[in-house]
């Protein structure tokens, strides 16, 4: 195809793609890597990702913790995060001049805050590895033939080689491939969105969030799933971190129910209701003259206090004089199990996730060669694996394509 050298295509032009393509090639200089891009443009998803910034990988160490951050391919994941995880990621950068920072929430970003940062050098690395990057170049078909492989290309033009890899990502055309080449799938769903919820009056505080809450997902005849943290309203209805660790360990439940459940939200997770019960009981003996409305005890955003108390119907002029014990009950009550019922679901526009792909049993994780079709590997979320947000989903996909590079120039 091109010389004497062991021939590798890499398909797919995003973050897995770029890995694989670079440790192969600077693991075995005798092998020659191209790397087939659909679109116009490589690493498009990394360029827009974590608002712009790119969050490169979560500051965990431990394989174990890191594992348990995958609501699906965890188990798979431990083993290979023990050869490469997080710190080798740092390290990797590092070495191409490219400093990463740790945020307070331990999410991991260039130093610049600019995803070109990490764009450019992964650009760069490829180049200099001697990585054949070809964009425009979709794939229609895989033929496995005598040992190696005959790749079909939308323009028609023909392709062979010894080694591929499947980097593609979500994309139905990567599915078709993989297919193809005999690996069935789990179906495809989204992953990592948010919730609709169909409340005027909510969805008017949009822009407002808050720090800490603890969530509960119910749908019927399941255990319900549980997460904390910061919470954000939105235009359609409830974001932020609590929601989306929520999504994803719930894509596929909630895809099965159509995106109907409840969502049950403790707005003051670091107090029991007693204690919520205590400080309103407090605010009603120290303030009677106050409104209710415009006196909160607690420390939320005011918009929200006014608006759980108008949800439970305390007219805007009641003073905490005039509370009574039942409305001070239904109080406490919305302030630590509000019921919001969700209609469908929205997108989170910093990620694109999928739960689905590949099934894991039909991959060899030391190498992540298919065990169905030898020379042929996955990596990246092609595989049934996703993780929650926080920079997880980048790091299972260079640990993926790192261990691919190792194997794929092994003759």
């Amino acid at each position: 195809m091109f010389n004497n050298k062991l021939q590798v295509i890499v398909v797919g032009g995003g973050a897995a793609g770029f890995w694989g393509a670079i440790a192969t090639a600077v693991s075995h200089p005798y092998t020659q890597v191209t790397l087939l891009e659909a679109g116009s443009e490589v690493l498009a998803k990394v360029r827009i990702s974590g608002g712009g910034r790119c969050n490169v990988t979560h500051a965990c160490f431990d394989p174990a913790l890191l594992a348990q951050h995958y609501p699906r391919g965890g188990k798979a994941l431990r083993a290979a995060f023990t050869r490469f995880q997080p710190q080798d990621t740092i390290a990797w950068f590092a070495q191409r001049g490219v400093k990463l920072k740790t945020e307070a929430d331990g999410r991991m970003f260039p130093v610049t805050d600019d995803s070109a940062t990490i764009v450019d050098c992964l650009i760069r690395a490829a180049r200099q590895a001697g990585v054949v990057i070809r964009t425009k170049a979709a794939v229609t078909g895989v033929t496995p033939t005598e040992g190696r492989f005959r790749l079909q290309l939308k323009s028609g033009e023909k392709l062979v080689c010894d080694r591929i890899l499947l980097a593609t990502g979500g994309s139905p055309q990567g599915h078709r491939l993989a297919k193809s080449l005999g690996h069935t799938l789990e179906l495809p769903v989204p992953s990592l969105f948010t919730f609709n919820v169909h409340d005027p009056a909510l969805r008017q505080m949009a822009g407002v969030s808050v720090n800490s809450t603890a969530v509960k997902l119910s749908v019927p005849d399941a255990k319900p799933l549980k997460q904390t943290g910061p919470l954000l309203i939105t235009h359609w209805g409830l974001s932020g971190p609590a929601v989306l660790k929520l999504s994803a360990w719930g894509a596929r439940l909630l895809h099965d129910h159509r995106y109907q459940a409840q969502l049950q939200v403790n707005w003051l997770p670091d107090a029991n209701p007693e204690d919520v019960r205590g400080q309103l009981t407090s605010a009603k003996t120290d303030f009677p003259k106050r409104g209710v409305a415009t006196y909160c005890p607690f420390k939320i955003p005011r918009r929200l206090w006014q608006y759980l108390v108008q949800r439970i119907g305390i007219d805007e002029g009641v003073l905490w004089s005039g509370l009574s014990k039942k409305t001070l009950n239904k109080l406490v009550e919305e302030l630590t199990q509000g019921n919001y019922p969700i209609q469908g679901k929205g997108v989170f526009k910093e990620e694109f996730v999928t739960c689905g792909g590949v099934k894991l049993k039909d991959v060899n994780f030391k190498t992540m060669e298919s065990r169905l079709c030898p020379g042929l590997y996955f990596a990246g979320e092609i595989l049934d694996i996703d993780g929650v947000t926080g920079g997880f989903n980048f790091q299972s996909a260079w640990t993926t394509a790192w261990l691919a590079g190792q194997a794929m120039g092994v003759i």
